[in-house]
């Protein structure tokens, strides 16, 4: 058996998203995938410090995260990539003349700050834990990095809004943007770049819309029989739900849990 690295998105992918836990079958698979010699990682949009314990968790020690600005290697955070500043900044000010609440993610942990507490005002918390700092005097022209941005943007805004799209955003929840760095598929070349391996060896696991960008030819992507129709139709393969132990059977039928 050929080594092969294996990235692995989270939610739909090897948790259920009913319970929040890993699927049993997964995790047998992500273990026999490693007794095997394989290489195997976590690619997730998460930031480091909401994924590095379920990397831990599950018994992995590589990881793409932060949407491909973080790399964590044999436990190891080498990288973590913030927003571009100047775009966050112009976006902010933006935000700030059309009254829209924003908050801002300065480290890598629970805290955000905001000039106000306008954001809370307009959507309430945060459904995440969340430690909230309110500095009327905060400077954002003297701020070093920015590494995500939550704008309470109502769907009647954003047409108001010059530069909604010169930052990755998403919606997670109705309520508000979340602009973060999105490039998870950048992250997995520059894993590999940086462990030195082959591209046509990788083997990466997807269900959404946001594993998209993921899927690419120079690879094997596979998506979950739960995945989105998007998904399935740019995927090399498409194997069970992930509930259905679908991470587990295609493993088993491609060989890979056979020692290299």
């Amino acid at each position: 058996m050929h080594k092969k690295y294996f990235f692995f998105d989270i939610d739909g992918t090897l948790t259920d998203r009913k319970t929040n836990k890993i699927v049993p079958s997964a995790q047998t698979a992500l273990d026999k995938l490693q007794e095997a010699g394989h290489f195997v990682a976590i690619a997730t949009g998460r930031a480091h410090y909401k994924s590095i314990n379920f990397m831990k968790e599950v018994g992995l020690h590589n990881m793409v995260c932060c949407g491909g600005g973080g790399l964590v290697i044999n436990d190891t955070l080498i990288r973590n990539i913030p927003l571009d500043r100047d775009k966050a900044i112009a976006l902010i000010k933006e935000a700030e003349e059309h009254n829209i609440g924003v908050l801002l993610q300065l480290d890598d942990s629970i805290d955000v700050y905001a000039k106000n507490d306008l954001f809370r005002q307009q959507v309430g918390e945060r459904q995440e834990p969340t430690r909230y700092f309110i500095q009327p005097d905060l400077d954002y022209d003297k701020l070093k990095v920015i590494y995500k941005i939550y704008m309470s943007i109502k769907p009647e805004q954003e047409s108001e809004m010059k530069l909604l799209n010169t930052i990755g955003h998403l919606r997670f929840v109705p309520e508000y943007f979340i602009f973060q760095y999105d490039a998870k598929h950048q992250g997995i070349l520059d894993m590999m770049k940086e462990i030195q391996g082959d591209l046509k060896d990788v083997v990466v696991f997807g269900d959404d819309t946001n594993d998209l960008v993921m899927f690419d030819p120079q690879w094997t992507s596979i998506a979950m029989g739960n995945a989105c129709e998007e998904l399935k139709e740019k995927a090399s393969i498409v194997t069970d739900a992930n509930i259905d132990d679908g991470i587990y059977r295609i493993c088993e039928k491609e060989g890979w849990f056979n020692k290299i």
